[in-house]
């Protein structure tokens, strides 16, 4: 039987992928979840694993090429040794919608995905139709941006039915698979589900169909973001939304290379990773009137109490203390003080937050996230420290959910680990601030007329100059110093 390996994993707004790297080549004999190939995504690298044991047959994207959700990646021949004959592939058809006999059909859905987080790819499916499950055996996987959902059995039973296959891209609620309750005999053959999904790779979405009638526009001035230029429904939003604006100028052309030095160039694409992150920024930049200032501060009262305490805290607390507590703790006061880099720009509106929740970015394989520690202002020294470990942790093993790197009102960015000396941080958008930590050195400074060397750090707060004034930047910084360079003012909210 010929199954179809489709794209997983895109995740939210994400509509199309990189193929990195192929592991096997047509006629190689694979395993169920052996890994065949490597996609490329926004600070998302993807394996994509065989879904069951067999036959590699076409690989119908190549090493380089770009595809988009639900896209056909390859064929695979199950069964062990060669493809079975070409009869067999059709057989199955009618007997895929028969439920097993000797229990109740339980339907298994997509569970909640998370804040704004409408869709989901199947990823992996760790069964097959006919397998016997238990109650709460993961039955399948599902990614979105930066997530993964496992999906356990409702119930104990047959799997009858797989309603999403691999690769395909499925709405909050919407049914996964069928199992019949009860221990039952073996289900029919695998369906051949996946088969008519090929014409979502050049249709346009209904969504975005339905929409584009209803607001009269013209499809081909839609550019479209799926594969093959497919228009999803956020494109057509995105193109009502988007003001007139005059043709962009033509690109430089790019200066002739010197024949001599042609030979020794390498041109390699862009990755999904370097181009989304190149985006994202000129958005930024784009978007706000992005401005820094700089300070810098004293490092030595900080440096001397978390010396005294580290132990003792540790002992107590069951986590270490470092410097992110006190900058989070500085920060927070500073917010309080200084409200409108704690704001956003809404429209023609203010919006301040009388919270603070702290975005931490945080450097990981796949890229740089920033996770968000809630209520940051509510919490101790030991709660912040245990939140930014447990938030380290979980986006270094790419298990952060998107609930968990959204809604930050202010965020903390520490290139100092890095050894950068200083920095101009780029603002987190709809934030209006972000404070750049950097590396603590020796230097020399004067104190009470004497030249003395101090643990000195420079501090850089880029800021939109839109909502935050010079004044009120200055003084976040200052205030940031001032606890800084006398701790104990944390301890008594001065």
């Amino acid at each position: 039987m010929t199954i179809e390996v489709r794209v997983p994993t895109l995740g939210e707004s994400v509509t199309e992928a990189t193929v990195a790297t192929w592991f096997k080549k047509p006629g190689d004999a694979v395993a169920v979840d052996e890994m065949l190939c490597e996609l490329e995504t926004d600070k998302v690298t993807v394996e994509v694993p065989a879904p069951a044991a067999g036959v590699l047959g076409e690989i119908v994207a190549g090493e380089g090429e770009t595809v988009g959700v639900d896209a056909l990646l390859a064929t695979l021949q199950a069964g062990e040794g060669a493809a079975p004959a070409p009869a067999a592939q059709a057989a199955p058809a009618k007997a895929a919608s028969a439920p097993a006999s000797g229990g109740a059909s339980v339907d298994v859905m997509v569970p909640t995905l998370g804040e704004s987080v409408t869709e989901a790819t199947v990823s992996t499916w760790f069964k097959a139709v006919g397998d016997t499950v238990a109650q709460d055996e993961m039955l399948c996987e599902l990614e979105t941006d930066k997530v993964s959902v496992e999906v356990p059995a409702p119930v104990a039973g047959v799997l009858t039915e797989i309603a999403a296959p691999e690769g395909s891209t499925v709405d909050a609620a919407a049914k996964l698979a069928v199992i019949a309750a009860g221990e039952g005999a073996a289900a029919a053959p695998a369906p051949a589900a996946a088969a008519p999904a090929s014409a979502k790779d050049v249709a346009d979405a209904p969504s975005a169909r339905k929409l584009m009638a209803e607001k009269g526009m013209d499809p081909a001035a839609v550019q479209g973001s799926g594969r093959d230029g497919r228009v999803m429904k956020e494109d057509v939003i995105a193109a009502l939304n988007k003001p007139a604006a005059k043709p962009a100028a033509p690109a430089a052309p790019r200066a002739p290379v010197p024949a001599e030095d042609a030979a020794r160039e390498e041109r390699i694409k862009m990755t999904r990773l370097r181009a989304t992150i190149a985006r994202r920024l000129k958005d930024a930049q784009n978007n706000a009137a992005i401005l820094t200032t700089y300070n810098e501060v004293d490092m030595t009262e900080t440096m001397a109490l978390r010396s005294q305490y580290k132990d003792e805290f540790e002992k107590r607390h069951g986590v270490r203390l470092g410097f992110m507590s006190f900058f989070t703790k500085a920060c927070c006061a500073a917010l309080k003080e200084v409200p409108e880099v704690n704001a956003e720009i809404d429209g023609d509106e203010i919006v301040y937050k009388n919270f603070v929740h702290m975005g931490i970015a945080a450097g990981t394989p796949q890229g740089l996230v920033v996770p968000v520690i809630r209520d940051a202002d509510q919490m101790g020294f030991a709660e912040i420290e245990a939140a930014i470990a447990e938030k380290g942790r979980r986006a270094r093993d790419g298990k952060l959910s998107m609930a968990e790197m959204q809604g930050g009102t202010f965020t903390i960015s520490n290139g100092g680990v890095y050894g950068s000396l200083m920095s101009s941080p780029i603002l987190n958008p709809p934030q209006s601030g972000i404070l750049g930590m950097h590396k603590i050195q020796q230097r020399p400074m004067v104190i009470n007329g004497e030249i003395v060397a101090r643990p000195m750090m420079y501090l850089a707060l880029s800021y939109d100059h839109r909502i935050v004034d010079g004044k009120g930047a200055v003084t976040f910084l200052v205030k940031v110093k001032e606890a800084l360079e006398d701790p104990r003012r944390l301890l008594m909210d001065l």
